[in-house]
């Protein structure tokens, strides 16, 4: 059974019970899997459905802008107005103008909105815009 001493009382257990140790890493193991997925950040934008191919995959970040619902026009992660925004561009040093500047836009977003935005872009001086869409569900 277990140590026992002369009298017949049980000593001492220098052992170390790691059972609760080990539920209490499962459950966080658990918790961490849920959370994972949902601290991706980013802006949310319904992206338009269309069937073109995919674009090829650089290994620089290329410079995105976001257009969500409401209007609000983000340049990479950071929330500007459309004259911010220009501003912004304008700054921006003569190499970074050649590479391409990808634009997401939601489809519920005023047209006229998106193409201020665009003229922005190649008033500033940028050769390459193009469009963000997803993969249309219907084509298959």
């Amino acid at each position: 059974m277990g140590p026992t001493g002369g009298n017949g009382r049980r000593g001492l257990v220098a052992d170390i019970n790691v059972t609760p140790l080990v539920d209490v890493m499962l459950v966080l193991l658990i918790i961490f899997m849920v959370t994972a997925p949902m601290m991706t950040e980013g802006i949310e934008v319904n992206l338009p459905a269309t069937t073109t191919k995919a674009l090829p995959s650089e290994d620089d970040q290329p410079l995105l802008v976001s257009i969500n619902k409401d209007g609000e026009i983000s340049l990479g992660k950071i929330k500007v107005g459309l004259s911010l925004f220009k501003q912004e561009l304008a700054k921006l040093p003569e190499e970074k103008k050649k590479e391409p500047v990808y634009l997401r836009a939601d489809q519920d977003v005023p047209y006229g909105l998106v193409v201020k935005t665009m003229a922005a872009v190649k008033q500033a001086g940028f050769e390459k815009l193009g469009m963000v869409t997803r993969p249309d569900d219907n084509e298959k």
